[in-house]
């Protein structure tokens, strides 16, 4: 059976489609009779009002579309909640999107986002797509970056300083004794990544006799963490690292697994010290308790809320930079030589 529509309640209750229009949306302009006939001839069929239609004909709807790097990652799931509190706060709902680190996924969030004129849009992007969001504010959609700023101050952005963060993690590792440091991080194309190995790059070389070494990994995810940590363990001792810096708290775990493994005779933090990035919960309760560089995750997401409606309210304004500052978390796994 079709579902029932405005025209079928109209024509029930004896009265206009404007009328029913007005009993929906400003029963104060109806008597109270018309209104209470309307409502039962409403709850007689089971009408539903289509509010998606309704808001998309307004030109605008109260949902804000937010896309991420990966779902999975808890950092990101934080970052989604506090973004979710704030929009409830204003009578907003968020539509989280995956794009799985692939930039065509993301893309058709991006399209689907602007078919649906969302209210505005938070992205944590994948690569450039500085292009795709000037079309989308051209339709009158506004956009603010997550976790990443932007670079020529075009769109307004929520980030924390990962230049800093890089910087932070290794000058903890050098300052543990630590000399043969590799960096575990990738895709390349994520601006995160890149600017926490240039951090970790100031830090080396402002120390002499500190060695950096780069381990590209093709996710952000705990298997590539364990792929690339049982590669390690398969060296050489003399030829392993000394310390780790992973770029983030999934990888790093992934690497922690890997160095734990039966028969790899490598011991976190006596061998090999390890710092990840985040933060995240599962950080603390590690089998080695594992040391991060902290992000107020869900501080990211409600202030990017923040500015996305000050954006909406007023599309002349400039754009804003918020860069929050990382915190170093030392735990067991990166203590120093003993």
């Amino acid at each position: 059976m079709a579902a029932a529509s405005v025209r079928d309640v109209a024509k029930m209750a004896g009265v206009s489609v404007g009328t029913v229009s007005n009993v929906l949306n400003h029963p104060e302009k109806v008597s109270p009779g018309v209104v209470t006939r309307v409502q039962g001839v409403i709850d007689q069929l089971g009408f539903i009002r289509n509010d998606a239609a309704r808001q998309l004909r307004a030109g605008h709807s109260k949902t804000i579309g937010l896309v991420v790097l990966d779902v999975r990652n808890p950092f990101f799931t934080d970052v989604a909640r506090g973004a979710e509190d704030q929009a409830a706060n204003a009578g907003l709902t968020v539509i989280l999107g995956n794009s799985d680190e692939n930039s065509e996924r993301e893309a058709a969030y991006l399209d689907l986002f602007e078919e649906q004129r969302v209210h505005g849009v938070l992205i944590s992007p994948f690569g450039d797509i500085t292009t795709r969001l000037e079309r989308l504010r051209q339709r009158g959609i506004q956009a603010v970056l997550v976790d990443r700023s932007s670079g020529d101050a075009s769109f307004s952005s929520v980030s924390v300083d990962d230049l800093a963060g890089g910087r932070l993690a290794v000058e903890h590792l050098i300052a543990q004794g630590r000399r043969h440091i590799a960096f575990i991080g990738g895709p390349m194309q994520i601006r995160q990544v890149q600017d926490r190995l240039a951090g970790a790059e100031t830090a080396v070389a402002a120390h002499p006799g500190v060695a950096l070494e780069t381990v590209v990994i093709d996710a952000l995810s705990v298997l590539a963490g364990r792929a690339a940590g049982i590669e390690i363990a398969g060296r050489e001792p003399s030829e392993r690292p000394d310390a780790i810096f992973a770029a983030n708290d999934l990888v790093a775990m992934g690497v922690l697994q890997a160095l734990m493994m039966q028969g790899a005779d490598i011991r976190v933090p006596r061998d090999i010290s390890l710092i990840g990035y985040d933060d995240i919960d599962f950080a603390s309760a590690a089998v080695v308790p594992l040391s991060s560089i902290r992000q107020p995750s869900a501080l990211i997401g409600q202030t990017a809320v923040e500015i996305l409606l000050e954006q909406t309210a007023d599309p002349t304004a400039p754009p804003r930079q918020v860069v929050f500052e990382p915190e170093l978390v030392v735990r067991e796994s990166s203590r120093g030589l003993a």
